[in-house]
């Protein structure tokens, strides 16, 4: 098929290889004029590194990434442990791939780079897109530059303020949580060594705030993520904030946390908005489809938003392959897709609630009964996009009957 994609983000440069392998043409359209992937850290576990594997890129993360121990909640000032999740061995003998954590530029240039390999010109920058249109021979796409270009299919892996979402379900706009994150970055030997850590990732719990620390680059950075109740502001990844604001908003948490604070750079404190949508059930026309946030925006409390785009590039990818019309194998890929995405945007939102108790006591008990570890190893890193059955349209209605 001829296949184009909006946006050369995670979600889209992993559908545009995976399908590239497959022998589509594929052409993503960036609307950046450079490539590159602002952020900090990112987290890889077993259901997303298994499609990963798939396309050839592993190699980049066993090279740039590290391979934490556990998850570990802590109360945000005494550093009382609350629940451990086991990751390193154990998550790889589990679920059959490693937990990876590292910088996200790390990951988008490796699947840059095997995106080339199978095309030199796949990748179109400067090329906002400023409309979707279809018919039933073709679907294309108009262009801020006034070029309009056509194909088979159209995926729109374009984010939260996606355009080809516009398309699908209408002008919706993204509703802000009341919510938002800072990320910094520090070098790890700015931190006393007596408060370091083991190569865990930690999430210290407070009242109306948390915070999320781990390792990137072989444990030689830092990447700290807080999240925390603060007005309306613009939705911007690139955005620098006051390092006071910063230093006020985790003001009497834990030493670890406070040394992370203290030795942030002044100037690289940066923080945006999370915004949120109900998540959609439709997610296809007939020559349009969506991936990751244009369709199941995910607020970042179970690590798995990028995942989500990763697991939906290996699903779309296998869907495309049913001896369908192209409108039916859309409607396995979405109607397989969709009850997963919502369960995780919807348990995302959970988890930042539960992380967030301000009663102490009720914190614990409320961990005692969400069993966290045993959830997410039953349904959550045992998925594998590459095997899971795809049910066919017909095969569901039959069922229905």
């Amino acid at each position: 098929m001829d296949i184009l994609i909006v946006g050369a983000g995670i979600g889209g440069l992993t559908a545009a290889v995976r399908l590239a392998q497959r022998g589509h043409r594929v052409r993503v359209l960036e609307q950046a004029k450079s490539l590159g992937e602002v952020g900090a850290g990112i987290q890889m576990s077993a259901n997303a590194v298994k499609v990963l594997t798939a396309i050839g890129v592993e190699p980049a993360l066993k090279a740039s990434g590290v391979l934490p121990k556990a998850f570990e909640f802590r109360r945000f000032d005494s550093g009382e442990l609350l629940h451990r999740i086991p990751l390193g061995d154990a998550h790889r003998e589990k679920h059959g791939a490693a937990y990876y954590q590292m910088h996200r530029r790390d990951l988008h240039a490796a699947l840059v780079e095997a995106l080339l390999q199978h095309s030199a010109d796949a990748i179109q920058l400067d090329a906002a897109v400023c409309g979707v249109h279809e018919n039933d021979q073709e679907a294309g796409v108009e262009l801020a530059s006034g070029q309009t270009l056509r194909a088979e299919l159209v995926i729109g892996a374009d984010g939260v303020k996606s355009r080809v979402r516009q398309h699908v379900l209408g002008p919706d706009r993204p509703v802000f949580t009341g919510q938002v994150v800072w990320r910094v970055l520090v070098p790890v030997d700015r931190v006393p060594k007596e408060l370091r850590t083991d190569i865990v990732s930690t999430i210290w719990c407070g009242p109306h705030n948390h915070g999320v620390m781990y390792y990137l680059r072989g444990g030689q950075l830092i990447n700290f993520v807080g999240c925390v109740a603060r007005p309306w502001e613009e939705e911007s990844w690139t955005a620098a904030r006051p390092w006071a604001e910063l230093d006020s908003d985790y003001a009497g948490w834990h030493p670890m946390v406070r040394a992370v604070v203290e030795a942030a750079d002044r100037d690289q404190c940066f923080r945006w908005a999370l915004n949120s949508r109900v998540p959609a059930m439709a997610w296809s026309t007939p020559r349009v489809t969506m991936l990751g946030d244009a369709v199941h925006s995910t607020l970042p409390y179970m690590a798995q938003g990028a995942a989500m785009a990763i697991e939906d590039a290996g699903v779309l990818a296998r869907a495309l392959e049913l001896d369908l019309p192209l409108e039916e194998r859309l409607r396995v890929y979405e109607q397989h897709r969709a009850p997963r995405t919502r369960r995780v945007v919807e348990e995302s939102t959970e988890m930042g609630q539960l992380y967030r108790i301000d009663n102490a006591d009720e914190m614990r008990q409320a961990f005692h009964d969400r069993n966290i570890a045993r959830s997410r190893n039953e349904w959550l890193y045992p998925y594998d996009p590459l095997t899971v059955p795809l049910q066919t349209v017909a095969d569901a209605s039959a069922q229905g009957d």
